[in-house]
């Protein structure tokens, strides 16, 4: 037998503005944090084994626990190392392994007299006692029941927390047995369960998320602190940690949401249908009026009254469809008319987001330009020659693009009826709304205003006024970055953060622009393992 164990500013210069402006020029990483520091890790292939130890390892320091039982405790608390701290320390070690399934060699007894038979209970055979294995718990099987029971599992989907075969047992099976039995006869099996356990850390793991790349990268991030935030892998893609959206604040991911579907389907198709035509009575084919009679035939043969949709004859005067009126249809105006108010609200809001998101995608091909007229700039007989206020300029101008172009999305749901007509009295909205417009219109205007300063073709003029340009730019960045952070405060502050409503939560506003994720380092991790 086997036994295993188990601002209201506006653009302008003023000499008080120096300080900040010289943080923005000195600041060498303006465009990107540096990676030193950063509260955020890259997970690749390589580094997945090293990261799961690494937390494998803190639990079996603090409970003196084998490395199995320490994975069975952090699966079943979703590799929570704190949260699995925490209910040590508030119910003890006792409720803790037995909420998890965890037998620490209760039953196990290696003195006893092992009988050379043995007849197991799931197949009624009796069977050699080294052809059977009994688990920490204390229930014994044999080996094949075993193997079986552990297939099934694998191919429900059951793998990461397979219990004892035993009625009412809820002990999890030992990894590390588990392994052992099928790599005997499946190992292509014991592949698999091996796979599972180890993406387990990225499945489970509230901390930890797959890259939502395409075609995926392979990576996923780690965060160390809030998981409402936003990231930018390895691979450069940026996005939202929470929902794995693309970066999308300061909407909340609902509001992302609803606002991506609502521009990718067809919505707005169906709006503009119900404002522009009108279904036949007979055939339900929306039909478009071309004329000015209010008399309209369908090219099923129908007529009908535009203005009410309702069938009628053929005989009719300018004013009048004989035998008709049109009174009793004064709702279906009323509808009418809100449907074309609704469009006309949506395309306002849409047609502000897509300006901004196509000034982003314009503006972003300005990098490559620019580097041309510094290479250009550092040739002259100048005695400047640091230009790197161009590029943190550029950089303030990228994110201050996407702020921008995220507030209209953010804007049309939180003035709007569709998610908290409810919440807010009509007076109320329309405090909010002019306090909100306001900011974005300062900050549009300063955005504005910085974007035209960078295409200005600074490589032809003089020293005095390539210095003009400079200051003129980071007193900019400078103003910009206040604004944005000043609309942040407002919708975490005035807006949302008055209604209560966590499912609104934003990620909080970086100056220096989203952060990139560093790479788990695989050495590092090895040689805390191997000193701890």
């Amino acid at each position: 037998m086997d036994v295993y164990a188990s601002s209201d500013e506006d653009y302008h210069y003023d000499s008080d503005h120096e300080d900040s402006v010289e943080a923005y020029e000195n600041d060498e990483n303006y465009a990107l944090l540096s990676s030193k520091g950063t509260t955020t890790k890259v997970i690749t292939k390589e580094s997945l084994l090293a990261a799961q130890k690494e937390d494998l390892r803190r639990v079996m320091d603090m409970l003196s626990v084998r490395e199995q039982h320490a994975r069975t405790l952090l699966i079943f608390h979703r590799w929570d190392v704190e949260n699995l701290f925490e209910v040590l320390v508030d119910k003890g070690k006792s409720f803790l392994f037995a909420e998890a399934g965890v037998s620490v060699d209760e039953h196990r007894n290696s003195d006893s007299p092992v009988p050379p038979a043995f007849m197991c209970y799931i197949c009624m055979e009796e069977v050699p006692s080294s052809k059977t294995t009994r688990m920490d718990c204390g229930h014994c099987f044999c080996n094949g029941c075993w193997i079986e029971h552990f297939i099934v599992k694998i191919n429900e989907g059951q793998s990461k927390r397979i219990r004892c075969m035993e009625h009412k047992c809820n002990s999890i099976c030992d990894d590390a047995v588990v392994r052992t039995l099928l790599s005997r006869e499946h190992p292509h099996m014991a592949e698999k369960y091996e796979r599972f356990l180890l993406e387990s850390y990225i499945e489970d793991n509230k901390r930890v998320k797959w890259c939502p790349s395409t075609p995926h990268c392979g990576n996923a991030i780690r965060v160390e602190d809030d998981e409402l935030c936003e990231v930018e892998c390895s691979c450069g893609v940026q996005f939202c940690f929470s929902c794995l959206s693309e970066a999308h604040s300061p909407c909340s991911c609902l509001m992302w949401e609803l606002w991506a579907k609502k521009c990718r389907d067809e919505s707005e198709t169906v709006n503009w249908i119900t404002v522009h035509t009108k279904p036949c009575p007979k055939c339900h084919k929306p039909v478009e009026k071309n004329g000015g009679c209010n008399l309209v035939s369908c090219i099923c043969g129908q007529a009908f009254c535009w203005l009410c949709g309702g069938a009628t004859g053929r005989e009719h005067t300018w004013s009048s469809i004989a035998g008709h009126s049109c009174g009793r249809y004064k709702e279906q105006e009323k509808t009418a008319e809100r449907a074309k108010r609704d469009l006309y609200r949506y395309m306002h809001y849409h047609n502000r987001y897509k300006a901004h998101t196509d000034s982003f995608k314009i503006e972003s091909k300005l990098k490559e330009t620019i580097q041309g007229k510094i290479a250009i700039s550092e040739e002259k007989d100048s005695t400047l020659r640091d230009y790197s206020w161009v590029n943190n300029g550029l950089s303030r101008l990228f994110r201050s693009r996407r702020v921008l172009s995220y507030s209209y999305a953010f804007a049309f749901y939180m003035f709007g009826d569709e998610l908290f007509k409810d919440e807010m009295t009509d007076a109320q909205r329309e405090i909010k709304q002019n306090l909100f417009e306001d900011q974005q219109q300062q900050l549009e205007a300063n955005v504005e205003k910085l974007s035209k300063i960078l295409e200005e073709p600074f490589e032809t003029f003089s020293d005095d006024k390539v210095v003009e340009i400079r200051m003129q730019i980071l007193n900019l960045s400078t103003i910009i970055d206040k604004l944005c952070q000043k609309m942040y405060e407002c919708i975490e502050n005035d807006l949302l953060g008055s209604l209560n409503l966590g499912i609104h939560s934003i990620a909080p506003y970086k100056s220096k622009g989203i952060e990139r994720a560093s790479e788990l380092s695989v050495g590092w991790n090895n040689k805390v393992n191997n000193t701890v």
